[in-house]
């Protein structure tokens, strides 16, 4: 076990670390503060300041979906960093492996769940040719914040690069409450 002495004080780094374990285990289960700190007999704004110590992000979970992509790599890394939710980046190679390595049936089922789990998240950031991206954006609810970011015309053929600055600030500025449909920094 690990003791820190504050003055006086000795503390147990394993009961504060359990203990905040507890609080935020209890939070994401879906009681209030108040519930939570009623639970364990502290402050509910300790239960408050704890969470604004951990928050890495604010304004809605974001999903992002694109092809064909020269740096997927590169555009996942900055969509990690951000902390994007759902990332689902292809380069032309991948995604018309995706579409030839499956039976019709296994095709149809594998896009009608990524479709249904890109539909639970309030912000998505969708990457394509200026159809395909309606064709996606048509996929979503109405309620959905969609910020598009056009690469080309259709139909397309081969890589096209994204800059990872522009993704990282569209990412930033859809997380801040900005939508808006654009043409996007490619090079």
């Amino acid at each position: 076990m690990d003791f820190i002495r504050i003055g006086d004080k000795v503390l147990s780094m394993e009961k504060i670390y359990d203990s905040i374990n507890e609080i935020l285990s209890l939070r994401s289960r879906g009681l209030s503060q108040q519930e939570v700190a009623s639970r364990l007999g502290v402050d509910r704004t300790f239960v408050s300041r704890l969470e604004s110590l951990g928050e890495v992000q604010r304004g809605g979970a974001i999903a992002i979906v694109g092809f064909p992509l020269a740096n997927v790599e590169e555009l996942e890394r900055v969509a990690r960093e951000e902390g994007v939710e759902f990332v689902l980046l292809l380069n032309d190679e991948e995604r018309w492996r995706f579409v030839r390595e499956r039976s019709g049936a296994e095709l149809l089922n594998e896009l009608m769940q990524i479709i249904a789990k890109v539909r639970r998240f309030p912000k998505v950031i969708l990457i394509g040719s200026d159809k395909r991206l309606e064709i996606m954006k048509g996929l979503l609810d109405r309620g959905t914040d969609v910020k598009t970011i056009v690469i080309g015309k259709s139909p397309m053929t081969g890589d096209v690069y994204l800059s990872p600055d522009y993704l990282r600030e569209t990412i930033r500025h859809m997380r801040a409450g900005g939508v808006s449909s654009e043409k996007g920094c490619v090079g």
